[in-house]
């Protein structure tokens, strides 16, 4: 290759914000650096504004209907393309961990193939999830009777635990793969990651504002979260247990359902947490 890169000089990643699809720079032009765990400034991250939100939960509520009418094959199918796409990239992820968090090779590695495993587990649930929880009730009467769920819609993700990128894309996988979309905000070390999963995102055929990642310090963000209305549900990553019930506090006021994440393994609790069961009557017999 000629040009600038001929010295081989690495050329620095350009880490934006992933809304509706696109790669947009934060509307506050505020950025902040972002170090390797030896010091050096590995990228400067964009520090996401409430207008930023509020952009990305127009677009996941813009998405959230047509993302719900897809069939759950199909969501399953993207679902299982974007573990094809990660593991294709799996050295870049694995590198990433390596010089931001300081993980050996093998604990890298094992993060990664966590975060694929969750993806393919959760893209085989998508279209079954529905027949576990679905039912058909004894009623008295000449009614045929019978529950289903129903993604609540948006849900907004706040992630400011010690970052895991195996649970990360579990909790991702697990509250899109019922049909809702997603607005997510997470601060460094893991949002050194958000341009390449946008980008993982962006080439599986999701389609644009069902995932909206934002980076940012996460105080600035969360009152605005709790109190948007547009805002169905909450996932909760907190380790802060004043940030948890604030949160919850302030979600009142629109009733918003807050989840606080609790889940040690990947099983179905993550999808009935934010799927709404809606029962049907049906007379018969008349």
């Amino acid at each position: 290759m000629s040009g600038i890169n001929l010295s081989g000089a690495h050329i620095a990643k350009t880490t934006k914000l992933f809304i509706n699809g696109e790669f947009p720079r934060t509307e506050s032009g505020r950025s902040y650096p972002v170090k390797t765990k030896d010091g050096d400034i590995l990228t400067h991250l964009c520090q996401a504004s409430r207008k930023d939100l509020r952009n990305a939960v127009a677009a996941a509520q813009s998405a959230q209907a047509g993302w719900a009418k897809k069939t759950a094959y199909n969501r399953a199918q993207i679902l299982y393309r974007m573990a094809e796409m990660l593991e294709g990239r799996m050295q870049e992820f694995v590198a990433n961990r390596m010089l931001v968090q300081g993980l050996s090779n093998e604990q890298a590695s094992a993060e990664v193939n966590g975060a694929i495993d969750a993806l393919v587990y959760y893209a085989g649930f998508a279209d079954k999830y529905s027949q576990v929880m679905a039912s058909v009730n004894p009623v008295s009467g000449p009614f045929h009777n019978f529950t289903t769920p129903e993604p609540v819609g948006l849900v907004a993700m706040l992630y400011d635990q010690p970052f895991d990128f195996s649970t990360f894309m579990g909790m991702i996988a697990s509250v899109i793969c019922s049909g809702n979309t997603l607005v997510v905000v997470f601060d460094e070390p893991g949002a050194t990651l958000l341009s390449e999963i946008g980008e993982v995102f962006k080439t599986s055929d999701l389609p644009a504002g069902v995932v909206n990642l934002l980076s940012g310090h996460v105080d600035e963000l969360t009152s605005h979260m709790a109190l948007h209305m547009e805002i169905q549900s909450i996932l909760l990553a907190s380790t802060d247990e004043t940030r948890r019930g604030d949160i919850k506090e302030m979600a009142v006021e629109n009733m918003k359902r807050v989840v606080p994440w609790d889940f040690a393994q990947k099983d179905l609790a993550p999808i009935v947490a934010f799927t709404e069961a809606k029962t049907i009557w049906h007379p018969v017999g008349l």
